[in-house]
């Protein structure tokens, strides 16, 4: 049976106390202790602040579950009697409702270890929202020896009672841009003796739009956005340097690995046109995440039994919003789901002030994925 008041106060209190990434010290030493009293087997400090725990015997097929636990740097504004105490800080992407999930699936699984035909490891990662945890957690060995990994989100468009699916692909690519572009001082009363790099700037930031419209193929999308700009150092100089910041994604992992190049050429030839220069850096934060087929129709087929065919919920579209789970999917299969949690009243969107999921959603998650992870391991007999 799943301790859902016991599940309910540590979701509860982890809300109350959010960390950043890289900095879930408590977090960490409370999910490890629960565990460690479940009887799991666990390891701390992986991949920093990462928490990884066994259950099951130690040779055999592996199955994994990742859960992520950083908080955001937003300022909480749902009222709520556990809201956050951290001024600025707030579970705003539903982490705490991943952790819990992940400590109730520890303790859904806990009394069947002697009858468990593999094992089952439980990632309890940092960071997902810098898109660095789950390579920390990858170079600290977290993912050695599994065959497969599980992985979940929450999603205020599904009603609580929901799960969402899609096979094959679930999240983009994305990527960090910054381009610097560069031009000649002057006087403001005198542009034509200058280069205007603020100017050049508004013309590339069209430019660039106009350039994936017209000379990438549009049934392959590729999404642009500029969220800084940043340049000019009094309103009467012409500005020489404007530096802008934005994020590029798409679907494709093919066109992903084209784009650095593509923007570089096409960012030099707008700013050259008007005697400016561009400087180009291209960070990467996450490859797409692929639903794997065969664990997503396992996935499927659990939901269907548990919930009814009506409340399994086939999505039309992935999203272009990034996820660091896609790292591990360059090592393994995997598959990740959306988890309903809009209650009657609806939910707020993600990464909001008022952002307040409905906590019937756990005991959903938890059977769901716990008799996923043991069917799969009596499949593999």
């Amino acid at each position: 049976m799943i301790p859902i008041n016991q599940l309910l106060e540590l979701r509860r209190h982890l809300h109350a106390h959010p960390e950043l990434g890289g900095a879930e010290y408590r977090t960490a030493a409370l999910v490890a202790g629960e565990l460690r009293q479940a009887g799991w087997r666990v390891r701390e400090g992986v991949g920093r602040t990462g928490v990884v725990a066994e259950l099951g015997p130690e040779q055999g097929p592996a199955i994994g579950l990742r859960v992520d636990m950083d908080a955001l740097p937003i300022e909480e504004r749902t009222g709520l009697a556990y809201a956050s105490t951290q001024p600025g800080l707030m579970h705003a992407c539903g982490h705490d409702i991943h952790t819990a999930v992940g400590v109730g699936v520890a303790l859904a699984l806990a009394p069947l270890a002697a009858a468990l035909p593999g094992r089952v490891r439980l990632l309890f990662q940092p960071a997902e929202e810098s898109a660095e945890g789950a390579r920390w957690m990858v170079e600290a060995g977290a993912i050695d020896g599994l065959a497969a990994l599980y992985g979940l989100h929450v999603f205020p468009s599904i009603p609580v009672g929901s799960i969402g699916l899609r096979h094959g692909a679930l999240t983009a690519a994305a990527a960090e841009l910054e381009v610097e572009v560069l031009g000649e001082a002057g006087h403001g009363a005198r542009p034509h003796q200058s280069v205007d790099a603020i100017w050049i700037a508004a013309r590339l930031v069209g430019g660039l739009q106009e350039a994936i419209s017209r000379r990438l193929d549009a049934l392959q999308p590729v999404v642009l956005s500029f969220g800084r700009i940043e340049g000019g150092r009094a309103f009467n100089v012409i500005a020489d340097r404007v530096r802008l910041l934005g994020t590029l994604r798409c679907l494709d992992s093919d066109l992903y690995e084209q784009l650095p190049q593509w923007v570089e050429t096409t960012a030099q030839d707008i700013c050259r046109a008007y005697g400016g220069e561009a400087r180009v850096r291209f960070r990467s934060i996450a490859p797409p995440v692929r639903n794997d087929p065969s664990l997503t129709r396992l996935l499927e087929e659990m939901a269907v039994a548990q919930l009814g065919r009506e409340q399994v919920l086939l999505l039309d579209h992935p999203s272009l919003g990034a996820e660091d789970f896609a790292h591990y999917l360059s090592h393994l299969p995997g598959c990740m789901f959306r988890l309903g949690v809009a209650g009657p009243q609806g939910c707020a969107p993600l990464h909001h002030g008022g952002f307040n999921p409905d906590e019937a959603c756990l005991p959903l998650a938890v059977e769901l994925l716990a008799t996923t992870l043991r069917r799969w391991l009596e499949l593999q007999r």
